[in-house]
């Protein structure tokens, strides 16, 4: 596994609209239906990556106790599934039901979402204010697969919580790191 990091987004960038197909409501989901009251969090996933299955159970507490206090979730995958094909609409279906997503997990098959946010890796993860203005970017913490460091989410969450309270965004942010997004060729 090759480890890719983000390119981090300019902050204050306006966050790139979007209508994907949800793999688990088979519907149609826009960046306006997805936004949260107070915030949101868009987070670029995949189903094989191993960096998306060891931050995966901290992502769904995150998600679990963010969208109370008003953060809209949404994770996207837009790797090749011709030639990673784990990672397409059905395995996605049936990873968010078996992991019990508490967002929706939306399919770009173009690809074109993903270039728009700039991301490079997965997981990467950002965070837009109630403005949709990009006021994070980056990883969910220092864990990583194999460091023996605990999976909190303190970047995040401290992301999140800077948000909420409006102290304004972190000052040093840390790219997310992970496998690289599957481009088509």
């Amino acid at each position: 596994m090759a480890l890719t990091e983000s390119n981090m987004l300019p902050l204050g960038t306006k966050a790139p609209s979007f209508l994907l197909t949800d793999t688990v409501s088979l519907r149609s989901l826009s960046l306006e239906e997805a936004i949260g009251e107070t915030g949101t969090v868009i987070m670029f996933i995949c189903n094989h990556c191993p960096y998306v299955i060891h931050v995966n159970p901290e992502l769904i507490r995150i998600a679990n106790e963010y969208t109370k206090k008003g953060i809209g979730f949404v994770a996207i995958s837009s790797n090749d599934v011709n030639n990673y094909p784990d990672d397409g609409p059905d395995q996605m279906q049936a990873v968010a039901n078996q992991l019990q997503y508490p967002f929706p997990y939306l399919y770009d098959e173009t690809q074109e979402v993903a270039k728009a946010y700039d991301a490079a890796c997965t997981p990467d993860i950002y965070v837009f204010d109630e403005h949709q203005e990009l006021v994070y970017r980056g990883r969910l913490d220092d864990s990583r697969p194999g460091n023996e460091k605990p999976l909190t989410g303190k970047d995040l969450r401290l992301a999140l919580d800077m948000m909420l309270n409006g102290s304004g965004p972190i000052e040093k942010q840390y790219p997310g790191s992970g496998c690289n997004i599957k481009w088509k060729k």
